[in-house]
């Protein structure tokens, strides 16, 4: 009888190790710490200045969270947290790295906007200069008004990239950089267009 109950005994001390080592537990900590991570990643501008690298680490949290809530749906002695603590720690190593590359990229892209701030003004200051020498002549004045017109909104344009530049917001001096450009381009392929024509109708 005493036999019995020893090995009744254990057998309940082994069910309930069994028990406890199959109740697996969310891994919370990690995931707080992984959190963490990506939002910091983002907050230095990750996301928008290594796109890929972010979204690398930002995905890996987003399939660890599903991970979690597939197991905590399960039996809780099938339960494996394993698989989600790989991704979580993947995207905390994949965001911190993010962050860390955030500042080499951020400073090419302040290069690149500067680069592009000075473009933009050359290339208004041609397409002044080329509009000034447009040829004039019947039903040439609203076209050259309109021509006036897109000079006027892309050199209005001007502070608002400084102001970007100011801002630390590269990318979108660049952009606003690329916008003045392509409307000096505009008038300026315009002139050239008619003067090439006006030289042909000379010709004649």
């Amino acid at each position: 009888m005493g036999m019995v109950r020893r090995l009744t005994g254990v057998a309940v001390v082994l069910g309930m190790v069994v028990m406890a080592a199959g109740c697996a537990k969310a891994p919370e900590a990690e995931l707080a710490g992984a959190k963490n991570a990506v939002d910091e990643a983002r907050k230095g501008g990750a996301e928008a200045y290594v796109a890929e690298a972010f979204k690398g680490a930002a995905d890996a949290l987003q399939k660890a969270e599903e991970e979690i809530n597939a197991q905590g749906g399960r039996f809780a002695l099938t339960r494996n947290y394993d698989k989600a603590k790989e991704l979580l720690a993947k995207a905390k190593a994949d965001a911190e790295k993010a962050k860390a590359d955030t500042g080499a990229a951020k400073e090419k892209a302040k290069g690149e906007a500067q680069a592009a701030q000075k473009e933009a003004q050359a290339a208004l200051s041609e397409a002044k200069g080329l509009l000034a020498k447009a040829p004039k002549g019947k039903g040439t004045k609203a076209d050259i008004e309109a021509m006036q017109g897109d000079l006027k909104t892309a050199e209005g344009m001007l502070p608002e990239i400084q102001a970007a530049l100011d801002k630390e917001d590269y990318l979108g001096a660049k952009a606003k950089a690329q916008s003045v450009k392509d409307r000096a381009a505009s008038v300026s392929g315009q002139v050239q267009q008619a003067m090439k024509q006006k030289g042909k109708a000379g010709k004649k």
